[in-house]
């Protein structure tokens, strides 16, 4: 064995990699963005359009990018230069960037999800007052010595599980940590329907109200779909690659895109009766999190409890989708400089703090007013540079790439487990159809 395949390594087994997988998109965003985006856009309606995308786009574009990694064997940029030659190794390029931008934000968020566990054990967020609740969260993340000692520390926790490697550090922390992850959320799904008042949210999910109905409601679905399922990002190209050539893509991939899929479900049956129990707006946005939910916990038998419960699930959950964001970049440079993947995973996670974590960091204090540009804080810079530029820009680039550039070796790949009919509908969403969509949603984000 090779020093290279030591510092790769690859998945001890089929249901790991699907964890695995699945960690990464049920992330922080399957847990705060559904529910409260599908609370915008009208609940039912919005949960049908969502489920087509990511049957349609988001899983055909989750599969072509695991079969670029495992038929090249090789992250992102790498995978994009022997499989495609020319300048496309610039689109894998683009993916590590990507994700090097979003560690850097979604890093702090992930600090906040430990703080809150902490808050919770001590009964701190236990209050009805939304106002103090408000007033405590945005004292705390305007702190800059905590903001920053838990991004170090939720980089830190990211950086050991990667350091470990795959099969000793991904695969098992996600074996262990994706089904608590699924138990927790059912106990806060029971727990939230028995409230007095929690049928009106479970409806408000279940109904359709087609007058909701709309492009930006379809272009919303998609860009949660795409997101959720970290497409462009060049995560499914490092998890692919360390696949075996005897793992069936297609069944795995639909899997995870079930798991995917549940995740949100539940998290929106775990959170919208709730909100309807206690007559708070389900559109009220990413604060449902960190303000609105420990309200309502406030109200609610067992309340401190069922805080530490919700708070260790978001922790779970951001864990499992972080090590998936630091991964692809570790894997780019065990692939492209036989780096070592302890000193190639120390160097990345200590470079991002220091140049990225900090800053968004104190965006919400020190930085909030003296760094803007176009009003954006570090954090806003990062988090719209990378989830509306180059994200979508990674996606529309790996569609024509599987779609027109290397289409017979994606065909082959398709062959071995999908009849005639489903690789020319494969063919048709990747080629056509997710590019065309993919820069809709682009636009929509950047200039709506």
């Amino acid at each position: 064995m090779t020093a290279m395949t030591e510092n790769r390594g690859s998945w001890g087994s089929k249901i790991g990699f699907i964890f695995a997988a699945a960690g990464s998109a049920v992330g922080l965003g399957a847990i705060w963005k559904f529910p409260y985006i599908a609370g915008e856009n009208g609940g039912g309606v919005f949960l049908l359009v969502y489920l087509a995308c990511v049957f349609s786009v988001g899983a055909v574009m989750m599969l072509s990018e695991m079969m670029i990694g495992r038929h090249a064997n090789k992250s992102a940029t790498s995978a994009y230069r022997a499989l495609g030659g020319g300048k496309w190794h610039y689109a894998g390029w683009i993916s590590v960037l990507c994700v090097f931008l979003i560690l850097g934000f979604y890093s702090v968020v992930g600090g906040w999800t430990i703080a809150y566990v902490f808050e919770a054990v001590r009964g701190d967020v236990l209050t009805t007052d939304g106002a103090e609740l408000e007033a405590a969260f945005t004292s705390f993340i305007g702190a800059p010595l905590p903001a920053m000692v838990y991004t170090f520390l939720f980089l830190s926790i990211t950086a050991g599980i990667v350091i470990a490697g795959v099969q000793s550090g991904i695969e098992r922390i996600c074996k262990i940590l994706m089904p608590t992850l699924f138990v927790l959320m059912l106990f806060l799904v029971v727990r939230s329907l028995m409230l007095p008042g929690a049928i009106d949210g479970l409806m408000y999910l279940i109904t359709p109200e087609w007058s909701k109905l709309s492009m930006r409601m379809v272009l919303d679905a998609l860009g949660l779909a795409v997101f959720s399922l970290s497409v462009g990002a060049g995560l499914m190209i490092a998890y692919g690659s360390y696949l075996g050539k005897e793992t069936r893509v297609i069944n795995s991939g639909l899997w995870i895109a079930f798991l995917a899929i549940m995740a949100s479900i539940l998290a929106g049956l775990m959170i919208l009766p709730a909100v309807f129990a206690f007559d708070v707006d389900p559109a009220a946005g990413p604060g449902l999190t960190f303000i609105t939910m420990p309200a309502l916990f406030a109200q609610m038998a067992g309340g401190q409890f069922l805080a530490i419960v919700f708070f260790l699930l978001l922790l779970f959950a951001a864990i499992t989708s972080s090590i998936s964001i630091l991964e692809p970049v570790v894997a780019f440079l065990i692939d492209e400089y036989n780096i070592a993947r302890k000193k190639a995973t120390l160097w990345v996670a200590g470079t991002n703090f220091l140049v990225l974590g900090i800053p968004a960091a104190l965006s919400f204090g020190a930085m909030a007013d003296g760094i803007s540009i176009f009003g954006k804080t570090p954090f806003d810079i990062m988090d719209f540079i990378a989830s509306n530029i180059l994200m979508p820009l990674g996606g529309m680039l790996a569609a024509v790439f599987v779609g027109w550039r290397i289409w017979p070796v994606i065909r082959g790949e398709l062959e071995k487990e999908c009849p005639n009919w489903c690789i020319k509908v494969f063919r048709f969403i990747a080629g056509i159809m997710s590019p065309v969509l993919i820069a809709a949603v682009a636009y929509f984000l950047i200039f709506a």
